[in-house]
């Protein structure tokens, strides 16, 4: 399996419970996971959190980190106009400002969804329709899977004694 990361996992990470500074531990096991081609994120999410002005942004430009984590796999166009189409016809400038990056994540999916999971921060939120859907919603309706952030530290067993 290949988990995908979002933007929105990562920074909620940081931001909350797992912060650079107080769990360095994890920050490795993601590297570790990544350099073993378990964990990658998509450029255009990646971009996300390296755009921004904190220890995690600086962390993401390392090029270490940016070597590991980075996928290296170009997202097919088709891919991404697919998953655009489940957030509705006749999307505006604005639409796709609110929108975001997201698609590419899921169409990164696309490819290979039986061994290609999403993990997000964001809530599933079924009744929210046009540019405002979530990205769980989105990957349900592209048959993509997709776990939560706890979901993902179970699944590859994250713990701070991982590396002894």
């Amino acid at each position: 399996m290949v988990y995908l990361l979002d933007a929105s996992a990562l920074i909620t990470a940081h931001n909350t419970y797992l912060a650079l500074h107080r769990v360095p531990e994890f920050w490795a096991w993601l590297l570790h996971h990544a350099d073993a081609g378990t964990v990658k994120m998509p450029q255009p999410i990646y971009a996300e959190v390296e755009d921004g002005r904190d220890a995690l942004a600086d962390w993401m430009k390392d090029a270490a980190t940016k070597g590991s984590l980075l996928s290296a796999e170009a997202i097919d166009a088709n891919h991404v106009q697919a998953v655009m189409a489940r957030y509705g016809p006749n999307l505006t400038e604005a639409d796709l400002v609110t929108i975001g990056k997201d698609p590419f994540l899921v169409a990164a999916a696309l490819p290979n969804v039986a061994e290609r999971c999403v993990v997000t921060a964001e809530g599933s939120r079924p009744a929210r329709t046009g540019p405002r859907r979530h990205v769980p919603n989105i990957c349900d309706d592209c048959g993509v899977q997709w776990i939560t952030p706890v979901q993902f530290l179970t699944a590859l067993d994250f713990t701070t004694g991982w590396a002894a």
